[in-house]
């Protein structure tokens, strides 16, 4: 494929599935994308490759064939591949999604680090790496940037498989190496193959940043820094930050070593090792002497006028030996070293600790009893004791050389030779997965079901040992059925409390996701009032139902409206939300329809909440006389006496008698005190 232009794959949607949405890394193998799978309507990572032809089917199918294999890690500190494809000549790579940040963020925010941070950080990369290692899989650009950290803490190492698809492209065209300079083993630099053993170097030389802050080795060009990965030493952090304990440097001189047979065997060793040192730390032990010498590189040192090579003690040849298989359980160097005294005779004895200003002065003659015999020839003596040293010297060098190789073949035999390659059941049913097993020669057993978004329900999804992990002839293969994919039921959460719905989403292992909390007249304060998912819907694990809470009913501020018109107060009161009961009560001095008291006056009430209006009804009515046939004068007089005012209105046919026809109130009505009465006269 041609390079892309990273901002163009925004909006794209490759292969009529994955649609990229936001560009979260640029790096030298290609471009990683946030991506939503269409299809099962999830968030992934893709991967978009740079810089290789989409044309080149080498490559193509190389890239396929590493997809595979690292899509078999079924691990927890490993990033899931789920797909691999080519849209048109863009070549990508579908990955779990692992939102977070990286080591590298780690390294630049806070190193130097402390020796056990580093340690917990990188026992879960190990673990990572020794599945890995397991699965006969080398990962080839170990390196801060594939270290991701999520926001709880759990690490997860990605880019499995994927430098050695680009290297062997890059080697098979232009000879040029692609990866990490700064993590690169020196066997990867000078083209010697590689094993699990540059994967340690790589996690040794990302320890020595993490403890002091820096590169292990630095140039102005990446053809420097290679060059000093094989012709220098990581230097020992404590040179670089005080306080650092000397087995933690021999930990990283031991991962780093030049010599990859001094190194550790695998990730799996490393791990061993780390494991102790931290225990170390954990026991606030400043020098573990026994663990720095265990974990120390031993070299081979001249060995005077015969120009022959011998380690410093016997013990320590046998610990170079064994120093990539200190973690198979049945290895006892002590046995070997014992084997070596009684082969080399009663004549030898093993050699002092080396020290570089060390000579042997004296040589003692024995006779055949064992007696010491006096020199009877000085020159004679002297020529004899250097043939007897040279000798005893030729003897023990043999006697470690027959040792060494027992050790190492035992050690190939209990520990690789004796082993085959578990096979490659996943994917296949029950039935098939134990047919094969059988058909193998090995016993199979059933072991728990586990659940799986990838391997369909009744298939295998796991096995014990892994694929292409090592088990005896005879061993037994322990398969994981699929249950399927694990999704349950959402419940009906409305109505419950929040803390029932989260308990209710955690039965189903769900999550709450947002809150949005509104008021209601009908739910309770704390209750659910509705939720983002319809109720019955297959779910999966760490789904997110959004929630919206009542916050009760809505308050509302209490005006007081004592002195207004019964009019305007009812209207403001019944505009805020607020039901409004009216009593009525007499009152000589308040006008009609005026608030006289408001219950409550003021403060704080909610929507539907009654707020009482007592309202002056005027002064209490009295009794009005009747005067119908009354002078109008008497009649007057009699109203006015009562308390009545008097207004007087001619009939429309007047004859001038001013008698009384008619009244308005009547005689007998009530009217209150002061009120008009409306006489008519003829």
């Amino acid at each position: 494929m041609t390079t892309t232009d990273d901002e163009m794959l925004v909006g794209r949607v490759i292969d009529g599935r994955y649609h990229l949405r936001q560009v979260l890394a640029r790096g030298g193998m290609g471009t990683v994308l946030l991506a939503t799978d269409t299809r099962l309507d999830r968030t992934v990572a893709v991967k978009v490759m740079q810089n290789a032809a989409g044309g080149d089917q080498d490559f193509t199918t190389r890239l396929q064939a590493e997809a595979r294999a690292a899509a078999r890690l079924n691990h927890p500190n490993v990033v899931a591949v789920f797909d691999q494809g080519d849209d048109a000549g863009l070549l990508y790579l579908v990955m779990e999604y692992v939102p977070g940040h990286t080591l590298r963020d780690v390294i630049s925010r806070e190193a130097p680090l402390p020796p056990r941070r580093v340690l917990t950080l990188v026992e879960p990369l190990l673990l990572a790496l020794s599945a890995a290692h397991d699965a006969r899989i080398i990962h080839r650009d170990v390196k801060p940037e594939n270290v991701l950290i999520t926001p709880s803490g759990h690490v997860k190492v990605a880019d499995f498989g994927l430098a050695r698809a680009i290297t062997a492209r890059s080697q098979a065209t232009t000879g040029v190496l692609i990866g990490s300079v700064s993590y690169l083993a020196p066997e990867l630099v000078l083209n010697e193959g590689a094993d699990a053993r540059c994967d340690v170097y790589a996690v040794g030389a990302v320890m020595y940043e993490m403890l002091t802050g820096a590169k292990p080795h630095t140039g102005e060009t990446p053809i420097q820094v290679a060059y000093q990965h094989v012709h220098a030493d990581v230097p020992a952090p404590s040179t670089m930050v005080t306080g650092i304990p000397p087995y933690v440097d021999a930990l990283v001189a031991r991962a780093t070593a030049r010599d990859r047979d001094q190194r550790s065997a695998d990730a799996r060793v490393l791990l061993h090792q780390v494991r102790r040192v931290r225990s170390a730390l954990e026991a606030g032990i400043v020098d573990d002497v026994e663990l720095t010498q265990d974990l120390r590189l031993h070299r081979i040192v001249a060995a005077g006028s015969d120009d022959l090579l011998e380690a410093s003690t016997p013990e320590a040849a046998l610990a170079t030996t064994v120093a990539g298989h200190d973690a198979y359980a049945g290895y006892d160097a002590s046995d070997t070293i014992a084997a070596t005294h009684v082969a080399a005779g009663p004549l030898v004895e093993p050699s002092p600790p080396y020290d570089a200003g060390y000579e042997a002065t004296r040589t003692v003659t024995r006779d055949s009893s064992g007696i010491p015999t006096a020199p009877v020839d000085p020159a004679r003596t002297r020529a004899a004791a250097g043939r007897q040293h040279r000798r005893g010297r030729r003897l023990l060098i043999l006697a470690l050389v027959v040792a060494l190789v027992a050790a190492g073949l035992g050690c190939w035999w209990f520990g690789v030779a004796r082993y085959e390659s578990a096979p490659d059941l996943v994917g296949l049913t029950l039935a098939q997965a134990r047919t094969e097993g059988q058909q193998a020669g090995y016993t199979v057993d059933t072991g728990d079901e586990a659940y799986s978004e990838t391997v369909a329900r009744g298939s295998i999804v796991s096995t014990d040992p892994g694929p292409g992990g090592r088990i005896l002839p005879d061993g037994t293969l322990t398969l994981t059925v699929s249950k399927g994919k694990e999704r349950y039921p959402l419940p009906d959460l409305e109505g419950m409390s929040e803390s029932e719905a989260e308990s209710a989403l955690t039965d189903i292992k769900a999550v709450i996701g947002q809150v949005d909390r509104k008021y209601s007249d009908s739910v309770d304060l704390g209750d659910v009032i509705s939720m983002s998912l319809p109720v019955g819907r297959m779910i999966r694990p760490d789904t997110e139902v959004d929630l919206v809470v009542s916050k009760g009913r809505r308050p509302v501020d209490v005006v007081d409206y004592t002195g207004k018109s019964l009019k305007h107060a009812q209207a403001k009161l019944e505009k805020a939300g607020l039901e409004v009961k009216v009593e009525r009560v007499h009152d000589d001095e308040v006008r009609t329809d005026e608030v006289m008291a408001q219950d409550p006056a003021d403060g704080t009430a909610y929507k539907g909440d009654t707020v009482t209006l007592t309202v002056s009804d005027g002064p209490q009515p009295i009794e009005v006389p009747g005067v119908i046939g009354k002078n109008v004068d008497d009649a007057t007089a009699i109203l006015e006496a009562a308390g009545f005012k008097v207004k007087v209105e001619k009939e429309r046919i007047h004859f001038g008698s001013n008698l009384v026809s008619r009244q308005s109130p009547g005689g007998g009505d009530e009217a209150p005190p002061g009120s008009t009465i409306v006489l008519r006269i003829v």
